[in-house]
């Protein structure tokens, strides 16, 4: 039996990046996972034309021993942020597990700009991100409190100081507003036995990243570290082995690392390298050709 075999999940922002590599491990877990995003086979493109798809991510799940199900949602609106999980009470009647990797416009492109030169329309993006969580955590907690035990994750970026600056306006902004809603949402949920948790990944070479590495010099790719990236779906790794520990709620209100919990459950990423948390100034490595082609 797979150590998820029975577990119902929702994968929030799966059509590509992070949330489409813990859609894939949760597959492999053996979970039924409604994977979740606005990006369908039957809609328009995002701007960039990232590839990615709800079916897309959901047929990999499926393949992979678990049962994914396609949901195309804008899951800032509240009304489609309800329905889904209306759905998934409706078809099986709880929801054991949450992660959200959600993140609206592609801050990527805009990295070292001034913030004074950022368009509007991504300081709008921000918002609409903290908006989903919102959303998402609302409708799951209401879920889960219900049944008295779940798991909530929020995928965020390394927690600091608010006194400190992370490099782009955005991005700061936006993990320290989800970081604030972990916060508080544990607090109130682990009376009723519900996990909630932030997950740090190190630098995931999700499709935008790639693309982006893929059309940057090599000196480019040092300084961002290219050489220490990892796949998205070593976060997804540590999100399923956290869904299969029965005393996860012992890490509620905590920021993780996937690194960490490697360490503590014992797996490495898809290349079986075993990856450390992610230090900028960590010696130089090598890196195969094979991480540009996505």
């Amino acid at each position: 039996m797979k150590p998820l075999e029975g577990t119902i999940a929702i994968t929030a922002g799966a059509s590509r990046g992070a949330g489409r590599g813990i859609a894939r491990a949760l597959g492999d877990a053996g979970a039924t996972v409604y994977v979740a995003a606005r990006t369908s086979r039957k809609g328009p493109p995002p701007g960039d034309n990232a590839a990615g798809s709800v079916e897309d991510t959901a047929d990999e799940v499926t393949a992979r021993g678990g049962r994914g199900i396609p949901v195309a949602a804008d899951l800032s609106d509240e009304a489609q942020a309800a329905a889904l999980f209306q759905r998934v009470e409706r078809e099986h009647g709880r929801l054991d597990l949450l992660a959200s990797s959600v993140w609206y416009g592609n801050v990527i492109s805009a990295w070292g700009k001034p913030f004074w030169d950022l368009p509007q329309d991504l300081w709008r993006s921000m918002q609409i991100t903290v908006d989903a969580h919102w959303q998402l955590g609302r409708h799951a907690a209401r879920l889960m409190s219900q049944a008295r035990r779940g798991l909530i994750v929020f995928v965020t970026d390394l927690p600091l100081d608010p006194a400190e600056y992370h490099g782009q306006v955005m991005w700061d902004v936006g993990h320290h507003s989800i970081d604030r809603l972990m916060v508080g949402m544990s607090h109130e949920l682990k009376k009723r036995n519900v996990a909630v948790v932030g997950m740090n990944p190190g630098f995931m070479r999700t499709e935008r990243v790639v693309a982006h590495m893929r059309a940057a010099s090599e000196k480019e790719r040092r300084q961002f570290r290219f050489d220490l990236s990892e796949s998205v779906e070593f976060i997804g790794r540590a999100i399923a082995a956290l869904a299969a520990d029965p005393n996860a709620l012992r890490k509620t209100g905590q920021f993780l690392y996937a690194a960490d919990l490697a360490k503590e459950y014992g797996f490495t990423d898809i290349d079986g390298r075993l990856i450390p948390r992610f230090r900028p100034d960590a010696p130089q490595q090598e890196y195969p050709e094979s991480w540009l082609h996505g």
